[in-house]
């Protein structure tokens, strides 16, 4: 697989550009140093940018993060995450699974999660007996980030009420200031033995890219390119929604593979998650 040093190369071949944020933006605390410079390079361009994440979190909150880090808003067009479409989900109930489900939810997650939840699109209730479903958006500050074991007793007790649910991040780990940390998807892979009937919201799933493509204002998908750091989630989802992808060797790919990854096992490991990303990309940088 080639590594490019950067995206300048292929700056003119994109009109519009789907950015992962954890792991390529930023690592969770401040912006990647060369970010801000691509993402202007871009911008003088005319090219538009939507930062896409799993972050289970509506799109206001994320914006708040992203200005308290200095990342200027003129540098992007728009923001969709797991979290807004979960809301927007919750909110709407058309689509099947969630037209199926009650209002009550029992949450797992921290606190700064629940506006996913707001503007009373569910009702919180304390005790999984009281609830219609699992709202999970992650490890919260009292059983921590880094093992899902700490939160089987209440997944099996969730279980025990057969409750749906809603996994707002597919994620299972991200890197956060150079620490690996579980996300929600982690709890969903061990709540799924229990209890299968859960809704996994973000990438991969292709759906995400619609309200995308309508933040990019662009309908051909063949100019639009997406950059991720997970093959599981961003390269996967690119390919299903039918959009080209690059590797970023930030986040959790550099996690895996360290400062100079080796080109055969990256392809070995494309191959193996079924991805075909274009090439991979040192970091989001000119």
């Amino acid at each position: 697989m080639d590594i490019l040093d950067g995206i300048a190369g292929l700056a003119d071949r994109y009109d519009g550009y789907v950015l992962d944020l954890w792991g390529v933006v930023h690592d969770g605390k401040r912006p990647y140093a060369p970010v801000p410079d691509a993402l202007a390079q871009l911008k003088a361009r005319g090219k538009r940018i939507v930062f896409l994440t799993n972050a289970p979190r509506r799109s206001w909150f994320i914006q708040g993060m992203l200005d308290r880090m200095g990342l200027d808003p003129a540098l992007y067009d728009g923001i969709m995450s797991s979290g807004e479409a979960t809301w927007m989900m919750l909110h709407d109930r058309k689509h099947p699974w969630f037209a199926k489900l009650g209002r009550r939810a029992f949450h797992i997650g921290p606190e700064r999660d629940l506006s996913v939840a707001e503007d009373g699109v569910a009702e919180l209730v304390a005790t999984p007996a009281e609830a219609d479903f699992l709202l999970n958006t992650g490890p919260d500050p009292d059983r921590g980030s880094h093992s899902a074991d700490r939160y089987l007793p209440a997944l099996e007790e969730c279980a025990r009420y057969k409750l749906p649910m809603v996994c707002v991040n597919p994620d299972r780990a991200v890197m956060v200031g150079g620490e690996k940390l579980i996300c929600a998807g982690a709890l969903a892979d061990l709540y799924k033995p229990l209890h299968d009937d859960i809704f996994e919201v973000g990438k991969p799933d292709p759906t995400i890219y619609e309200p995308v493509m309508d933040l990019l204002g662009l309908t051909d998908r063949r100019r639009v390119l997406a950059i991720g750091d997970t093959p599981h989630t961003d390269l996967a989802g690119a390919d299903a929604a039918g959009i080209d992808s690059l590797w970023a060797m930030t986040g959790l790919a550099e996690a895996a593979h360290g400062p100079n990854p080796d080109p055969a096992k990256l392809a070995a490991e494309a191959a193996h998650e079924g991805v075909r990303p274009l090439a991979a990309v040192r970091g989001l940088r000119w």
